[in-house]
C-alpha cells in the first residue's frame, strides 16, 4: 500500500524523510544528474519565488514513510506551463506501476489548476539519434508508456539538435495536452521553448544555440507525431480533487451526548449538522476517524489538577443533571472549597457554563478531535479541519466557561510546537482569551484575536489592545478590538493586518480558531457579516 502526496517544504519530520529519500534516488537513478541540483531541492521547495521555476514535489510513499517513487514538476507562472522535470521510482522498485500513478497525479494537477499543458523531455527512439541498443530500447519503452496518455513528442523543429555534434541522445520535446485536444500556436511554444532553455539550460545553452533553436518552430499550430506505438484511444486525466488535496475532516461523534436543553444555552448540536449538510457534497474533504491520546497532551496546556478536577467532579454527577458555579470567592490557592460542585468557581469563569456528566467526555473527545487533525498535519496533510463541539478558545490554563472546558485549539498548537512555530488566528466574535492566557509568556506561539472590544462583549475582563505578551512572549499576542457595529470591508481591513502580522512572524503552522457567531443576526454577537464576507475572508486567509 502506498499513497501519493504533494511535499511542500521541508518542515515537518516526515517530509525532511521524503525529501532525503528523493534526492538518494536522484543520485542513483539519474547519474548525470549535477550534484548541487540535488542539494538545492529543499531549497526550491521552501523558496519558490526565488528560482526561475516554482518547483513542485509529489512522492508516491508508505505508511512507514519509505518513499516508492517521485516526480519533480517545474511551473513557469507568466506563461502557465508546467515541464515535467524528473520522474522515477526506486530503483528496485521500477515497473510496478508507480510511475504511472505519479503521472496520472502530476496531470491532474496541471489540470486542475487550468495550465496551457504539460511539457516534458524523453530520449529519442530514432536510431540515428541514440546508437546504443539498450538505451534506444528504454527510450522507446519510456515514448510508448507515455504515448498510452497522448502524450507524444513535437515534431518539425530543431528541439533534438545536440549541443554539440558528437553528444548522442539529444532529448524530444514532449507535450500533452491533457485530453483537452488543444493546438499549441507557433508563437506560444516558441515562448515556452526559450523559457525552458534559458531559465532550466541557460549555464549550458549559448544564445545563438537558444535563438536557432526557438526559431525553427514553424509549424502554426505545432505538429505534433502522429501515434506510433498505441491504437487505443488515450488515458484521459478527470478533473477531480487529487486525494492528497482534500481537507481533512475529524468530527466530534460524541459531541451530542453534552447536549443542556435549558433556556438560553445556545451551544447547541445542531450547528455540527448544519455545516456537514454544507461541506460535504463539495467533495473536498475526506473524513478521518478520531484517534485517542493521552492525558499528557491536555496537561502541557492545562494545569494538571484543574484537569483532574473536571474528570473528577463531572463523574459524580447524576445523569441528567447539571450544576453550574454560583460562588466565585477570590482565589486561595491552598484552601479551596472541598465539595467538588462548590468548587466550581474556583475553576470557572461564568455562570452559564454547566458541569454534567457528558461535559468532560464530550470535550476530552473534542481534543482528540483536535490532536487527529493536527497528526494529520504532520503526516503530510496540507489542511485539516476539527468539526467540533464544545468549543475551546475560552478555556484557560486553570478554567473553564464561555462553553468551552479543554483549550483544543491550543492544544493542538502545543502539539505542533514542536516541529516548529505556530500561529492562532481566532475569528470568532469573542476574544480568544484561553490561549492568551496560555501562550502569554511564550515566544514560539503567536496568538492573534479579532473579537468585539471588552466593554461589551464576553468575556469581559481580557483581550485589550495593550496585553501584548510578556517576558519571552512580549509582542507575541494582539488583540485587535472592534466596535459594537462591523460591516465585512471593516473586518476584511482589520484582517488584512492581522494577516501581515501572521506572514512577519513567519509561522510554520497556522491554526484557526473557527467561530461564525460575526455573522449578521447571529444571538450572541452584534455584527454583520455576510455570507459573501465569509467568503472573501476565507480567500485572504
Amino acid at each position: 500500500m502506498f499513497r501519493i502526496r504533494r511535499i511542500y517544504d521541508n518542515v515537518i519530520p516526515i517530509n525532511k524523510l521524503a525529501i532525503a529519500q528523493v534526492q538518494a534516488i536522484m543520485r542513483t537513478q539519474f547519474v548525470f544528474l549535477d550534484e548541487n541540483e540535488i542539494v538545492k531541492l529543499p531549497e526550491k521547495l521552501r523558496n519558490p519565488l526565488k528560482h526561475k521555476f516554482r518547483s513542485i514535489l509529489f512522492v508516491a510513499d508508505d505508511l512507514a514513510g519509505q518513499v516508492k517513487g517521485f516526480a519533480l514538476v517545474l511551473h513557469e507562472p507568466d506563461l502557465n506551463f508546467y515541464f515535467l522535470d524528473l520522474l522515477s521510482s526506486a530503483k528496485q522498485l521500477s515497473g510496478r506501476g508507480i510511475g504511472g500513478i505519479l503521472f496520472e497525479r502530476v496531470r491532474q494537477e496541471v489540470l486542475a489548476l487550468k495550465s496551457n499543458g504539460l511539457f516534458f523531455e524523453c530520449l529519442p527512439d530514432d536510431p540515428k539519434l541514440s546508437h546504443d541498443p539498450m538505451i534506444l530500447k528504454e527510450n522507446i519503452a519510456r515514448l510508448r508508456f507515455y504515448e498510452r496518455y497522448g502524450a507524444r513528442p513535437i515534431i518539425n523543429t530543431a528541439y533534438e539538435t545536440p549541443l554539440n555534434p558528437e553528444d548522442d541522445n539529444p532529448p524530444y520535446l514532449v507535450f500533452d495536452d491533457l485530453g483537452q485536444n488543444k493546438k499549441l500556436s507557433r508563437d506560444y511554444a516558441r515562448k515556452v521553448v526559450r523559457a525552458i532553455l534559458e531559465k532550466k539550460y541557460g549555464d549550458l545553452c549559448p544564445p545563438q544555440y537558444v535563438t536557432m533553436v526557438v526559431e525553427s518552430f514553424r509549424d502554426d499550430p505545432v505538429q505534433i507525431r502522429k501515434p506510433k506505438y498505441i491504437k487505443t484511444e488515450p488515458i484521459v486525466v478527470h478533473a477531480k480533487i487529487p486525494h492528497d488535496q482534500k481537507i481533512a475532516l475529524v468530527i466530534n461523534d460524541k459531541h451530542e451526548i453534552h447536549h443542556v436543553r435549558e433556556r438560553g444555552y445556545v451551544e447547541s448540536p445542531i450547528r455540527i449538522n448544519t455545516i456537514l449538510k454544507e461541506i460535504e457534497p463539495t467533495g473536498l474533504f475526506e473524513s478521518f476517524p478520531v484517534k485517542h491520546f493521552s492525558d499528557k497532551h491536555l496537561k502541557l496546556v492545562h494545569d494538571p489538577k484543574f484537569v483532574d478536577y473536571l474528570k473528577k467532579v463531572c463523574e459524580k454527577i447524576e445523569p441528567g443533571k447539571s450544576i453550574y458555579p454560583y460562588v466565585f470567592p477570590i482565589r486561595n490557592t491552598a484552601r479551596p472549597p472541598k465539595e467538588l460542585p462548590i468548587r466550581a468557581g474556583y475553576y470557572c469563569i461564568d455562570t452559564f457554563t454547566p458541569l454534567n456528566q457528558n461535559a468532560y467526555l464530550a470535550a476530552r473527545r473534542a481534543v482528540d478531535c483536535a490532536l487527529t487533525a493536527a497528526d494529520e498535519i504532520l503526516r503530510g496533510r496540507r489542511v485539516a479541519y476539527a468539526l467540533v463541539r464544545p468549543p475551546g478558545h475560552h478555556a484557560e490554563r486553570k478554567s473553564f466557561g464561555g462553553f468551552c472546558y479543554f483549550n483544543s485549539n491550543a492544544i493542538a498548537a502545543q502539539y505542533l510546537s514542536g516541529s516548529g512555530k505556530v500561529a492562532i488566528l481566532d475569528i470568532d466574535y469573542h476574544h480568544g482569551n484561553g490561549q492568551q492566557d496560555i501562550f502569554y509568556e511564550r515566544s514560539d506561539v503567536l496568538t492573534i484575536s479579532i473579537h468585539g472590544h471588552p466593554r461589551f462583549a464576553f468575556p469581559y475582563f481580557t483581550g485589550f489592545e495593550d496585553e501584548t505578551g510578556s517576558c519571552m512572549g512580549e509582542k507575541c499576542n494582539v488583540n485587535f478590538t472592534l466596535q459594537e457595529n462591523v460591516i465585512g470591508q471593516h473586518y476584511q481591513e482589520i484582517l488584512k493586518k492581522a494577516l501581515h502580522i501572521i506572514r512577519k512572524f513567519q509561522p510554520q503552522f497556522l491554526v484557526l480558531a473557527v467561530g461564525f457567531d460575526t455573522a449578521k443576526k447571529d444571538p450572541t454577537g452584534s455584527w454583520s457579516l455576510s455570507g459573501k464576507d465569509f467568503e472573501s475572508n476565507g480567500k485572504m486567509i
